[in-house]
């Protein structure tokens, strides 16, 4: 499984502001890294998150929830969750209305991980 490094994050936060407008920058580097490292967590020996959609579930519920960065908290979340699955073979089938309306569920605090993880097998090609 390939996973995205902290340095990655930033860049696709750095295009997506310049792509979509707002502010580029890093409010707390450590809630980035804690988004980043989250979907990788073991209890107990076992994976927390065991699966390919589990993991972007989490990865992107936490990038959402811990606001890393300045501003586009949701969009990078939302972006970097789709180039993880896609880089690890696994395409996705939505609507850009979709993905919008599931940054502000998660982002409401109305959609946890289990409810992403949902969304993401229900969107799963």
């Amino acid at each position: 499984m390939i996973g995205l490094t902290e340095r990655q994050a930033l860049s696709v936060h750095e295009m997506m502001t310049k792509a979509t407008g707002g502010s580029d920058g890093v409010r707390d580097i450590g809630l980035l890294q804690s988004a980043m490292e989250c979907p990788f967590q073991a209890f107990d020996s076992k994976e927390v998150y065991p699966s390919i959609l589990s993991k972007a579930a989490a990865m992107c519920r936490s990038i959402i929830s811990n606001h890393p960065f300045v501003d586009g908290n949701k969009r990078t979340g939302i972006h970097i969750m789709l180039i993880f699955l896609e880089i690890n073979g696994v395409l996705m089938d939505y609507t850009q209305k979709e993905l919008i309306d599931l940054g502000f569920g998660i982002a409401s605090g109305n959609l946890d991980v289990n409810a992403i993880f949902y969304w993401l097998s229900e969107h799963y090609k």
